[in-house]
């Protein structure tokens, strides 16, 4: 007979419960409801910055849709329990309904806990705890800052997790930021004093405020009743405010248990014993709003520990809860923060080894046992790159140094090789330990790192464990004889430096030739647009010639950056950052004719937002009739050099940056590689143009050049090493063109320079003996084919404008190629235009794009 398992809550501990059961229960021995308050399905709660850089909520979705389809789950979406009856076993739901059930699963989880102050509850004050809050916060800025025709200044009150998250969306929505924290140091359940310190001075130094030590008193409100500023204690003048967002702490949603005759701990939460069930037996407890071992867990591995027990437990097993891994890894508001294990040495004799470096930003601190042999915890703030290979070693030995860990990547000295136990934990959001990751290899013939992710669920999660899995994974493949396959997808047995020695080789110049001759069917989304850029790379040939239109990615395809309302982005080259003042006014007066946003870059160019794809011609043509070209930004390829004034302007400039950044961008303008390339020229040792953040940075010396190379910002920061010193003009160049062809010949797809570099055998040492020394004798060959590069460079925007038949497909509308996209919708924000939310459109804020002025007929010109 079926049991009916009915699930309080749908979040992202509920999500996991019922993706174990209907796992496990493979003879359909159960069913279950799960009731929903939100009126989405479970969503990624944890991901939900990323809502500020582009994601949707649907992006945020969890798992399969599929599962909500199966006909033994049943997903009732804002519906809301309102009382549990234990003797009847059943739920009241809040239409009024109730649901039957053989098993309960309280999985309510927490709320957004506010501190009783005046004026908490007044407009434009916000929590940060579901979508629902983070798009009413974006709302609320964006609607402020056009009403009050400058930057909304907020204050987040809270500088713990969820309160950094917070700044860093108000920073993504150009407010003015303030962090008002109660403790003496920002995440003070997460770092030690010096590590609060680092982490302080690095968001000071983006801009943000902190005060720490400071309580809240009240939110003062304007005339208008809204939001006006926050007072402190201790400050005779209030924080002026135009929102207020509160992140201090959440309270777990226990209000059904109290009612229901069942127990709660002494600070909320429903106690559960170690099987995950509270004092009846037939109800379950998990996730943050269990108290379990006297306490409740804020985060999402132990909760999907307990969503694990209470299936088990369910299906007749006696699993238990192992422990909570209160480790955390995060990036909060672009810094990398991380802590684990015994993280403040309270271990009985532990001793704390410390490496702080302000200057880089960085501070990290291991603690050992006082034999200075085994790890038990530490904190990393700034670099936490060594977080996935610690971790799971505490209560293990370090090695001979544990000092050696702190050093950072670049210091010349390797960390010690020690191999994991079998018991350590390689991913605490799905507990799987490294020795389920190699039964997974030896046992069940995972592969790949898919499989292996399939059968272990390691990485499915926040993914910071995937590179262990995939070092674990080769180490255990090597060790049986197996070959780690190095294909790039199913139909290409090859990685991509492969395939580009044998494209070169062959001379073959055809997608259907090259997948005829190395692969199987026809192409995917991986292999596609590698051959393209392989064959540009090889032949310097326009992306869209012969049959490579269709291989490439939307932006390649259309040389333009698709943006989130469907039209494109134009980005023209500035070579140095060096433009005329007639290029600056054509730019401005093509912004005006077509209604386009305009947004100085990072990389010293100016982004035109909003061009609609019929547009794109005609905003070339005016652009390359003013002297200017494609910028290819759209492209994994050259996209900007920047450089400081240099000696030019600067009394303390010793070279030429710009010209030297002129030079280098119109010399690498184009070249097609495994990822973008970003370099920097800094004309003397005050670094303003940040080289040593770039693939390729030249710093400038009394005598001459110092060359640095496999640096990169984004997800991953890396400082550059240094390749070569004291160089002059024509070695550095010639050292640059051979780094970057070898680079562009031999990285893997989607292989940044930095972690090519890395990962190369022999790391940097050898890439400079392949470079400088010419070890290999190919130099002349590198030389050779850079010099080709440069010498067939064409501009793809006025190559396009000469061809009628690549033009056609620049039309909105093919049967009407002039018509705009009647969806599209925008509102004013700081004087310009901007792709309207959804709230904005319901509520008759939006209106729609402007028309085209400038003529869309194009003259092909020869």
């Amino acid at each position: 007979m079926t049991e009916h398992v009915v699930v309080i809550g749908g979040g992202m501990v509920a999500h996991r419960f019922v993706e174990a059961l209907r796992a496990r229960d493979t003879e359909g021995a159960h069913r279950v409801t799960v009731v929903a308050e939100e009126s989405r399905a479970p969503y990624d709660r944890v991901g939900l910055s990323a809502f500020f850089s582009g994601s949707t909520p649907e992006d945020l979705l969890l798992g399969d849709a599929g599962m909500w389809e199966d006909e033994r789950v049943d997903l009732r979406l804002g519906a809301g329990a309102t009382a549990v009856d234990r003797d009847a076993r059943t739920v009241t739901v809040a239409d009024g309904s109730t649901l039957a059930y053989d098993h309960l699963v309280l999985a309510t989880g927490s709320y957004a806990w506010v501190p009783p102050v005046p004026g908490a509850d007044a407009t434009g004050v916000f929590v940060y705890r579901t979508i629902d809050d983070v798009v009413a916060l974006q709302d609320w800025v964006r609607g402020r800052a056009v009403a009050l025709g400058r930057p909304v200044r907020g204050v987040v009150v809270g500088g713990g997790l969820l309160g950094l998250e917070a700044a860093g969306a108000l920073v993504g929505l150009d407010a003015h930021t303030t962090v008002v924290e109660f403790a003496p140091r920002l995440m003070a359940l997460q770092v030690d004093e010096g590590g609060g310190h680092a982490l302080r001075r690095i968001i000071e130094g983006m801009g943000v405020d902190v005060r720490v030590g400071a309580g809240s008193e009240s939110v003062s409100l304007g005339a208008d009743g809204r939001v006006a500023g926050l007072r402190v204690a201790g400050d005779e003048a209030d924080l002026p405010a135009d929102v207020v967002v509160f992140a201090t702490g959440v309270r777990p949603r226990d209000e059904l248990a109290a009612p229901a005759g069942l127990a709660t701990g002494p600070r909320g939460g429903v106690v559960v014993d170690e099987g995950c069930r509270t004092d009846d037996p037939r109800v379950y407890a998990v996730g943050e709003v269990a108290c379990i071992e006297g306490r409740c867990l804020g985060l999402v591995a132990p909760g999907y520990t307990m969503a694990e027990v209470a299936v088990d437990r369910i299906l007749g097993g006696d699993a238990t809860f192992p422990g909570a891994d209160l480790s955390t890894k995060l990036k909060l508001l672009g810094v990398d923060v991380a802590s684990f294990g015994d993280a403040f040495a309270t271990t009985p004799g532990a001793l704390e080894l410390v490496h702080s470096d302000p200057v880089s930003g960085v501070y990290k601190k291991l603690v050992v046992t006082d034999d200075a042999r085994t790890l038990l915890g530490g904190i990393l703030v700034g670099d936490a790159s060594a977080y996935a290979s610690l971790r799971p070693m505490v209560g293990a030995e370090l090695g001979s140094d544990p000092g050696l860990w702190l050093l950072p990547e670049n210091a010349g000295a390797e960390r010690p090789q020690v191999e994991l136990p079998d018991a350590a934990a390689v991913c605490s959001c799905n507990n799987v330990t490294a020795g389920a990751v190699r039964c997974a290899v030896t046992e069940q013939g995972c592969h790949d790192v898919g499989s292996v992710k399939a059968c272990t669920r390691a990485g499915t999660s926040c993914g910071s464990c995937i590179p262990l899995v995939k070092k674990l994974m080769g180490a255990e493949m090597a060790k049986a004889g197996l070959a780690v396959s190095t294909a790039m997808c199913e139909h290409v047995a090859m990685s991509r430096a492969e395939l580009y020695t044998a494209v070169q080789v062959t001379g073959l110049r055809t997608f259907s030739d090259i997948i005829e001759r190395f692969g199987t069917g026809r192409g995917c989304d991986i292999c596609k647009p590698v051959i393209a850029s392989v064959l540009a790379s090889l032949y310097d040939e326009h992306v869209l010639a012969d049959d490579r239109a269709a291989l490439q990615d939307t932006n390649d395809r259309v040389m333009a950056n698709l943006q989130k309302d469907g039209t494109y982005s134009v980005v023209p080259r500035v070579p140095g950052g060096e433009i005329l003042p007639e290029q600056l006014i054509l730019i401005g007066e093509i912004a005006q004719d077509y209604g386009l946003y305009t947004k100085i870059t990072g990389g010293q160019r100016i982004d035109l937002f909003g061009a609609r794809l019929e547009q794109l011609p005609a905003i070339w043509q005016r652009l390359v009739d003013g002297g200017m070209e494609s910028g290819h930004a759209y492209g994994k390829s050259l996209r900007t050099v920047k450089s400081c004034v240099g000696s030019s302007w600067c009394r303390f400039g010793v070279q030429d940056s710009v010209g030297m950044a002129v030079l280098l961008e119109l010399r690498y303008r184009g070249l097609r590689s495994p990822h973008k390339l970003k370099l920097g020229v800094s004309g003397c040792a005050r670094e303003c143009a940040e080289a040593r953040g770039k693939d390729v940075g030249l710093i400038a010396t009394d005598k001459g050049w110092n060359v640095y190379v496999g640096g990169n910002g984004g997800f991953t920061p890396r400082h550059a090493e240094l390749l070569v010193e004291d160089v002059d003009d024509d070695t550095a160049i010639r050292l640059v063109d051979r780094y970057l062809m070898y680079y562009v010949r031999t990285a893997d797809r989607l292989q940044r320079t930095a972690p090519w570099q890395q990962d190369h055998e022999g790391g940097l040492d050898r890439i400079r003996a392949i470079v400088v020394d010419d070890v290999l004798g190919i130099a002349a060959d590198l030389d050779e084919q850079m010099a080709r590069h440069v010498d067939s460079y064409e501009d793809e925007w006025a190559a396009v404008l000469r061809d009628p038949v690549r033009l056609r497909q620049f039309a909105s509308f093919v049967n009407a190629p002039d018509t705009a996209d009647p969806t599209l919708s925008y509102v004013t924000e700081r004087g310009q235009r901007r792709p309207a939310t959804e709230a904005e459109r319901a509520a008759g804020l939006a209106s729609p794009g402007p028309v085209l002025i400038a003529p869309t007929t194009l003259e092909v010109r020869s």
